[in-house]
């Protein structure tokens, strides 16, 4: 089987790409995802994502981890899937599209992308971190030594471990930079290993450390191994809404690979 697909980064998290629109791909082969997502036998990348026809929008978004497991959403691959709309003309310079959590609009002019993510309700102030769920579960804690943390083994403790579980949770590490800008290192379960940037973390974290007082204003900027990223966000009593990722989002290279 020959497959078509593109490679996509958003601030290093990158992703397969591939366009669904005639139902081509078999979404319960687990193996065939993960393989594609391999990094020394297949093409390699953080996940897969499927672009599909969707009737209330102008396209569905479907997102794999790399484990080959459907997952839930992905804040920078939902803004890579606008770029890959636009490249191919399905969208301009606005869209609305749907995802596992529900619809997203989202604006991209000159290679920059906002994405609006769902409001946020709920989050979990804990002695040693905040849980919240901004289309993905995160565990969010503040680490000075951000740079030194060896973060696969300490993030895979957290994922795997109480209260998560089985379920089990993304785990980000945050560092104070200053009231708008903090630094950011992310364990993404289902890649299991460190990810050069999160979407999702990386709103989490700008949500946890306003709630927490950590943050002033309404606009975060956010340092990911792979770049800069903004946060830009309301709040209305308990709940954070009208929630904006903004960065980057580019087309590595496209290709064919036989399966």
């Amino acid at each position: 089987m020959t497959v078509n697909f593109y490679k996509y980064q958003g601030t290093g998290n990158d992703f397969v790409i591939i366009d669904n629109r005639e139902n081509n791909y078999n979404k319960n082969d687990t193996k065939l995802t993960a393989h594609l997502c391999d990094r020394r036998f297949g093409i390699g990348a953080d996940g897969l994502i499927l672009l599909e026809n969707d009737v209330l929008s102008d396209f569905k978004m479907v997102y794999f981890n790399a484990d080959g497991n459907e997952s839930s959403m992905c804040g920078n691959g939902g803004r890579c899937m606008v770029a890959f709309a636009k490249f191919l003309n399905i969208i301009e310079d606005r869209t609305s599209f749907n995802a596992i959590d529900g619809l997203h609009n989202a604006v991209i002019k000159d290679g920059i992308v906002e994405l609006q993510m769902q409001n946020v309700t709920g989050i979990e102030n804990h002695d040693t971190h905040l849980f919240l769920n901004t289309g993905s579960p995160h565990h969010v804690q503040i680490e000075p030594e951000l740079e030194v943390l060896d973060i696969k083994p300490i993030g895979a403790k957290i994922r795997y471990g109480s209260p998560y579980n089985e379920a089990g949770t993304n785990v980000n590490f945050v560092c104070k930079i200053n009231n708008t800008t903090f630094a950011i290192r992310t364990y993404e379960r289902g890649v299991e290993d460190e990810t050069l940037s999160c979407g999702t973390g990386v709103t989490a974290a700008a949500l946890a450390m306003h709630y927490k007082g950590e943050a002033t204003g309404n606009e975060i900027n956010l340092k990911t191994q792979g770049g800069p990223l903004k946060v830009r966000f309301e709040k209305a009593s308990d709940e954070y809404h009208n929630i904006w990722l903004i960065g980057p989002a580019n087309q590595v290279f496209n290709g064919k690979i036989e399966c």
